[in-house]
């Protein structure tokens, strides 16, 4: 399913790298209005998105380098599965696809994950000699559903993992293949203290 794209880092990986929390006070949400392309994407507020309506969605952290990106492509499987696309991955297919936009590209682990309402494949990789002259890490998810692909990469500089990874695993956890979705899987509410009595 996978299909070969470049992706733009509008972020620069290249500056400072500033920690981020682990989430925002509150996230944004953003649905597609499409009824051919149905997703719900569920991120920190302070991020920003771009794109969407045919294009791949883009979302940006403005002071961490983070990227994440969601493409939505018709498929012909219908049978597909996340198990079976595990057990039949091909890591040196993959690996040559993201060696051409990340020179010295090495597949990681790999497994399935859970959307809100799909279950995904899942795998990590890492370039140490990036475009953007850090080491990046890539996160890549894959489902299909009701004869949509739908792919969420994120890239962010390895050197911040620590502090962003809990972001990245924020946003696939909550990401859902249709329009309705609610939020947050992962995520405490903060609650107003009670009024004294």
């Amino acid at each position: 399913m996978r299909s070969k794209r470049i992706l733009a880092i509008v972020v620069g990986l290249g500056a400072a790298a500033m920690p981020v929390a682990a989430l925002g006070q509150s996230v944004s949400v953003t649905r597609s209005i499409f009824a051919d392309q149905p997703y719900t994407l569920i991120y920190p507020d302070v991020m920003t998105a771009s794109g969407g309506a045919g294009e791949p969605l883009v979302i940006n952290h403005p002071n961490a380098p983070l990227q994440c990106d969601l493409s939505i492509v018709p498929v012909e499987d219908t049978q597909w599965t996340a198990e079976a696309a595990l057990s039949q991955i091909d890591a040196a297919a993959v690996t040559a696809s993201w060696a051409e936009t990340f020179p010295g590209f090495a597949l990681g682990q790999s497994g399935t994950t859970q959307y809100q309402d799909a279950t995904a494949l899942f795998y990590e990789g890492t370039s140490e000699s990036s475009p953007m002259n850090v080491p990046v890490t890539l996160m890549h998810t894959e489902t299909v559903a009701s004869g949509r692909g739908y792919a969420l990469d994120c890239i962010y500089a390895t050197s911040v993992a620590e502090e962003i990874r809990p972001v990245v695993d924020f946003i696939v956890a909550n990401f859902a293949t249709r329009s309705d979705a609610e939020c947050c899987i992962g995520a405490t509410a903060e609650t107003e203290p009670a009024p004294a009595q």
